[in-house]
């Protein structure tokens, strides 16, 4: 596989700053979402990522607006970057998914993306408990095959053009139900939104455990997952790719996305500087709990800070039912020896990988993995931040740009043309192709049903 640049990714904006643009009469809680935007364009950022929560955070807001919504509205006051939105699929229904993110793909002119997660939290707020692992990513397997199948159910030819001035021609003949009937689902389809810009939006998997490296392997064009080290990200890509490759995919596919928890500074000093400052205003007793939830739930309250925590305090994994890849990441680190202080302070990055130095340095860091074949997509923190936007643009992205890493430009007008992606399977050819019907002429709608152009 050639060469590729490096894609680029960063938050759109959220944090505490949402709650007070909500009791601000003046302005609206997309403000930071919609400056975040704009800078990230202007910088030639490739996409913007949006998380999602599905419950309460009292830490914060990151996620609490709904994360399709919020990059609909910034579709329309951007016109280049792409937009990825992060929606479960264990409490949504296919068809339902197949609809919005089809047409945030329309509304966005090809620039939408999805990340896939099968959530461990927010399961109350549904009516049920939580799926067991396995059962979440079978269901998410299966959204997938439903979704795809429901944007491929317009076959080539089924939509036209007309003369100029005169109405699109449809051919409903070549409109085709999907007829899935599955272990989750029975879904009839066709789709009733029009073929995609990009056929289909941009599939992202975020992937940690067993069970999501499987789903990964199989379906993600992209997948979003923790690589604290150089060592984990080589055993867990190999065993990705090894199985992607077992299953047929193209050799590179999926592309890694690693999280970039960088300190960043002028210089090295003023870097680790800044990276004590971070770890000296760690609230030790909120900490452990962030780190109790990444270890599945245990109880580490008993323990002294600067002692090694026990291998045995850390659950199996087939025991644990929420975030397995969370605990195999902080398990790593206590099998390393690991104290409670140092875990709890690692626990803020979540797992991710967190480097310290300056432009040039972390852009050693970034070549080093990419190099490695561990890294295709980077999402980048920062850029909002007035203290930090200048070393992350001028500095840090300009130095991987000096260097043919990034792009200076986009390099198309979908995000599967920025983030030089292979194209997807043809369809079919029809066997038959009866005359298309001007959209004017088809049938009168129901009684009580409306017509919408778009």
């Amino acid at each position: 596989m050639a060469r590729r640049h490096l894609a680029t990714v960063t938050g759109a904006g959220g944090g505490p700053g949402v709650y007070a643009r909500a009791v601000d009469p003046a302005s609206h809680t997309l403000a930071d979402a919609v400056r975040v935007a704009r800078l990230a364009e202007e910088a030639r950022i490739d996409a913007l990522f949006t998380p999602d929560l599905l419950r309460f955070n009292a830490q914060g807001a990151i996620g609490a607006q709904d994360s399709l919504v919020t990059m609909a509205a910034l579709a329309l006051v951007t016109s280049r970057i792409g937009l990825v939105t992060t929606v479960t699929t264990t409490f949504n229904h296919p068809f339902t998914l197949a609809r919005q993110l089809g047409t945030l793909d329309h509304v966005s002119n090809g620039r939408s993306a999805w990340n896939l997660v099968t959530s461990s939290v927010g399961e109350e707020n549904y009516g049920g408990e939580l799926p067991s692992p396995e059962d979440r990513y079978a269901r998410a397997a299966e959204t997938l095959e439903v979704t795809n199948a429901l944007w491929d159910s317009w076959a080539p030819g089924a939509l036209t053009a007309g003369a100029p001035g005169e109405p699109a021609r449809l051919n409903p003949s070549l409109v085709r139900p999907i007829d899935h009937h599955g272990r989750f689902f029975d879904v009839a389809g066709p789709l009733n939104v029009p073929p995609l810009p990009q056929r289909r939006p941009v599939q992202i998997v975020a992937a940690q455990s067993a069970a999501g490296i499987e789903l990964a392997a199989r379906h993600a064009e992209v997948v979003f997952t923790a690589l604290p080290t150089l060592d984990v990200a080589l055993d867990v890509v190999g065993r990705l790719r090894g199985r992607a490759r077992e299953l047929g995919r193209p050799e590179g596919l999926p592309l890694i996305m690693s999280s970039f928890h960088a300190t960043i500074g002028a210089t090295e000093a003023e870097a680790l500087r800044l990276r004590q400052e971070r770890r000296d205003a760690v609230d030790l007793v909120a900490g452990r709990a962030v780190l109790e939830d990444m270890l599945g739930g245990v109880d580490l309250s008993d323990l002294a800070l600067d002692e090694p925590v026990p291998v045995e305090r850390v659950p199996a994994l087939e025991t644990v039912g929420r975030r397995r890849g969370r605990v195999e990441v902080f398990g790593r680190m206590v099998a390393e020896g690991l104290t409670l202080r140092e875990l709890v302070i690692a626990a803020q990055d979540t797992g991710h990988w967190a480097p310290v130095g300056t432009p040039e340095q972390l852009a050693d860091a970034v070549e080093e993995r990419m190099d490695a074949g561990v890294l295709d997509v980077l999402s980048i923190s920062g850029l909002g931040d007035p203290s930090r936007h200048e070393l992350v643009v001028d500095g840090l992205l300009e130095e991987l740009r000096l260097r043919g890493r990034v792009r200076r430009d986009y390099a198309g007008a979908t995000l599967r043309e920025n983030w030089e992606l292979p194209a997807l399977a043809a369809l079919p050819e029809p066997s038959a192709q009866p005359a298309a019907t001007e959209l004017t002429d088809l049938p009168a709608p129901a009684s009580g049903d409306r017509v919408a152009t778009r």
